[in-house]
């Protein structure tokens, strides 16, 4: 195969994905997330509709996309050498993600994801949870006793993300750290 017909790293395709994901920016930062159109982001971007339908095929695709861009410039869990240090370091992330400018973007793209669209969680987002998980295992093997990631998501994340949906504050946190910690004793 010639060189001609190689994929090009940071060639076209990366920069049609570029200036779609800011046109996407923009344009949830001007208006509504709901009132935003694949047509909207074609006319920003400057890149053909059909060409975003055939890469995305949906608005939720697109934002699948754009969740999974954002949440892989996190960075990575500290491992301060505590349970419940590390649990408030990931709690305040999670706070941090879903109150920023992304908080909207992200809920609304897991809604649809899993309201029955056929898009799969981004991989950024399951790396997340399989950090927690590798948090809890470094407890254990510290010799605490973590809880499971389900009691983490039922008791920390899952409020933080029902604030964000309902538009309420919520609890801080530290105080959602410290109901988990005492739900799961011999912390």
């Amino acid at each position: 195969m010639s060189d001609q017909h190689q994929s090009r790293p940071g060639g076209r395709t990366a920069r049609v994905r570029a200036d779609v994901l800011r046109a996407v920016d923009d344009l949830t930062t001007e208006q509504p997330l709901a009132q935003l159109t694949l047509a909207q982001v074609a006319e920003r971007s400057g890149v053909h509709l059909g060409t975003l339908y055939r890469r995305w095929g949906t608005l939720d695709g697109l934002l699948l996309d754009a969740v999974a861009e954002r949440l892989t410039t996190g960075s990575p869990i500290r491992d301060t050498g505590n349970l419940h240090a590390d649990l408030e370091d990931y709690a305040h992330r999670v706070a941090a993600d879903l109150s920023g400018p992304d908080g909207q973007l992200l809920l609304r793209t897991l809604v649809a994801v899993r309201l029955g669209t056929k898009a799969e969680l981004p991989p950024a987002l399951t790396r997340r949870f399989d950090e927690m998980q590798a948090l809890l295992d470094r407890a254990r093997a510290r010799g605490e006793n973590p809880p499971t990631l389900q009691q983490v998501v039922d008791i920390v994340v899952a409020p933080l993300y029902t604030a964000l949906l309902f538009g309420t504050t919520p609890a801080s946190p530290a105080t959602l750290v410290d109901r988990l910690l005492k739900l799961h004793p011999d912390q």
